[in-house]
């Protein structure tokens, strides 16, 4: 089949595009509210953007707390997450007033970031402390509906638990982070490494 993505005309019960496009990284980002409140919420729309300086973006459809926290704080910190904290990463994903902790909601500890604000999960192997760069609102799709904002940061610093380095390598297959399929599917990131490759 062929179809126009600007028309959607694909005549498919559900909309492919996010399995084509998959697996998605999830990034966990957290961010401090007005109040100094903490605010954890999952996004699927979330990548690694670029590489010294290293970059990360997280996309949100309309402006959300984690969007309207990170502007105006200039910070937000991704953690990593992962199967063991599947669960949890699905309570901080309810839509919720903006002054609920959803980390408290998650019965989830935080613990402080060493060069932001905002804290990281404690329970997550790896976090990523951002400053917030830029924001790029992308067009919407008509009248009706809400733009996207692509939030662009600057990682600043890094956390990685001692237990998954292996062999001066951050273990994939130790960590087994989360990553967003199509449709309400998910998967878990693990190592494969090609014979012929040098690297």
């Amino acid at each position: 089949m062929h179809y126009d993505a600007r028309k959607n005309d694909h005549g498919l019960e559900f909309d492919p595009m996010k399995a084509i496009v998959a697996p998605r990284p999830i990034g966990w980002i957290s961010t401090l509210n007005e109040q100094g409140g903490v605010n954890l919420a999952p996004y699927s729309f979330f990548n690694l953007v670029s590489y010294r300086p290293h970059y990360v973006m997280f996309s949100s459809h309309g402006r959300k707390d984690s969007l309207r926290n990170a502007e105006r704080e200039g910070e937000f910190v991704c953690s990593v997450a992962t199967l063991h904290l599947f669960d949890e990463v699905n309570k901080t994903g309810a839509s919720v007033a903006s002054h609920i902790d959803e980390m408290e909601l998650a019965r989830l500890e935080p613990t402080p970031s060493r060069l932001v604000k905002p804290p990281r999960v404690a329970k997550s192997p790896a976090s990523l402390e951002c400053r917030t760069h830029q924001t790029v609102e992308l067009p919407a799709a008509n009248e009706q509906s809400e733009p996207y904002y692509m939030v662009i940061g600057e990682v600043i610093g890094v956390y990685i638990d001692d237990k998954v380095l292996k062999g001066g390598r951050y273990s994939s297959d130790m960590v087994k982070a989360l990553g967003r399929l199509g449709y309400f599917d998910y998967t878990v990131a693990g190592a494969f490494s090609n014979p012929d490759s040098v690297n």
